[in-house]
């Protein structure tokens, strides 16, 4: 009796096991959608996200590359005072270096933009940011503040150059950081990091010097 009992279970499972269809795969994970604004008065859309370009520049890209040609010149319209206003040994060194790191980094933004077909800032405008508005640039200098720095010599000139250039590369800082965050082509990424290397270091440089002053 235990024999033909079992001999019935084993069958009644092999009836089973043969009735039952194969489990299905799961379905390949899909990646989440795109919103796609509608037009004034109609709902947003979705859509399949496309894969990212590096090598094509986005709005972000030359956003960046413009904005920081006449805030780079800006700069260069403040180390070019230094010479004939301090003998501050110091003082002249890094604004050397600042005057040809941003000379450097002008022409190849300038080249950036040449080259994918973008309008380049016009010269003649270092003063006055190129003719953007400084909100839009943060660090700026005011044409007020460089009155007072050209104005300025010796010792209140040192500290208004500093004060005045460190929020200035707080200011690019502010920049390359949104363009890490929004921009996508690989040039314009690197050189938004070398614009955070470089004057990272120069700022702790320049707040060392302020204090001593």
């Amino acid at each position: 009796m235990r024999k033909s009992l079992t001999s019935a279970l084993v069958a009644a499972a092999f009836l089973v096991s043969g009735c039952t269809p194969d489990a299905e795969p799961a379905a390949p994970a899909q990646s989440a959608p795109v919103i796609v604004p509608g037009k004034p008065g109609e709902q947003a859309g979705t859509g399949s996200p496309g894969p990212v370009n590096r090598d094509q520049a986005g709005e972000a890209d030359v956003e960046y590359m413009t904005m920081m040609i006449p805030h780079h010149q800006q700069a260069k319209v403040m180390t070019d005072l230094v010479p004939g206003k301090t003998a501050n040994e110091q003082i002249r060194a890094i604004a050397g270096r600042i005057s040809v790191a941003q000379d450097g980094e002008v022409t190849m933004m300038k080249t950036w933009l040449a080259d994918r077909g973008k309008p380049v800032p016009g010269e003649g405008h270092a003063g006055h940011g190129g003719g953007h508005d400084h909100a839009l640039m943060p660090g700026m200098a005011t044409e007020a503040q460089l009155a007072d720095l050209r104005a300025a010599s010796g010792v209140a000139f040192e500290k208004l150059f500093l004060d005045l250039m460190i929020a200035h590369h707080q200011g690019a800082l502010t920049m390359a950081e949104a363009q890490l965050g929004k921009g996508v082509e690989i040039k314009a990424q690197e050189m938004a990091q070398e614009v955070i290397t470089g004057q990272s270091a120069e700022i702790e440089r320049m707040k060392t010097m302020r204090a001593k002053l």
